[in-house]
């Protein structure tokens, strides 16, 4: 992964988490790491634990950021929520996943009304069980 790339994904986090606690969830860790891989932001809302993947498109070209989350994905995120949940010693009653997809307009696929500079959000609340 380029720097750039990686410069645009950590941005985009960033924006999540800020768009995400705006709209009143809590901030509980981010960047939660496993042996199979990263969780971008873990979060409350209210009594629910939110396990959240951002994903950051500079263009269409190869679909939307929402597009880009696989079953493939989807089934890693369980296998790294059970490690999570596996590590808390109170027992955690209520959980989802949640997907929030930051999508950069491009010449090559720019989306109606978008320029470069303002990237369209995107959340989708229990993304998948």
């Amino acid at each position: 992964m380029t720097d750039a790339r990686r410069e645009r994904g950590q941005q985009g986090e960033r924006m999540a988490e800020q768009y995400l606690i705006q709209k009143g969830l809590r901030l509980q860790e981010r960047n939660f790491r496993t042996a199979r891989g990263e969780i971008d932001l873990i979060l409350w809302d209210k009594e629910v634990l939110v396990f959240v993947e951002v994903r950051t498109r500079s263009s269409l070209k190869y679909g939307s950021a929402i597009e880009s989350i696989t079953w493939q994905k989807q089934k890693k995120l369980r296998e790294m929520a059970l490690a999570y949940l596996q590590t808390r010693q109170e027992p955690i009653r209520q959980f989802r996943f949640d997907v929030v997809g930051i999508q950069y307009g491009r010449s090559e696929g720019r989306l109606e009304g978008q320029t470069n500079h303002s990237p369209a959000i995107t959340h989708i609340v229990h993304a998948f069980s």
